[in-house]
């Protein structure tokens, strides 16, 4: 027990620690503290719904590499009204996307 305690507090004591176990870092995914937030990424999928209310859409898309995400079924919003006339339901597509707060935000439909 004395073993843990004394480990635990030398961790502690270690220069970074504290910088390196705070939620942030820790955060599935993230290589650091900005880059899902600032990083633009690419899905190909098929949209599966177009909510014109909720300027969203679900798309099934394939695995996305910069995330370490497995292909998957998914709502994603939309930065631009206008791009929703390029989302039409059953279309495969291509589009550019950034993380912002909890959503997913299509960008560009390419």
């Amino acid at each position: 027990m004395r073993v843990v305690i004394a480990a635990a507090v030398a961790l502690a004591l270690m220069p970074g620690f504290a910088e390196a176990t705070d939620m942030k870092s820790l955060n599935q995914g993230a290589t650091s503290k900005h880059d899902k937030s600032q990083t633009t990424h690419k899905a190909v999928g098929v949209i599966r719904k177009v909510d014109a209310q909720a300027n969203s859409v679900t798309l099934a898309h394939e695995a996305i590499q910069s995330l370490n995400w497995p292909a998957m079924t998914m709502s994603f919003k939309v930065q631009d009204k206008t791009l929703l006339d390029k989302l039409a339901q059953g279309k495969k597509v291509e589009v550019d996307f950034e993380q912002r707060g909890k959503d997913y935000v299509i960008t560009k439909v390419n």
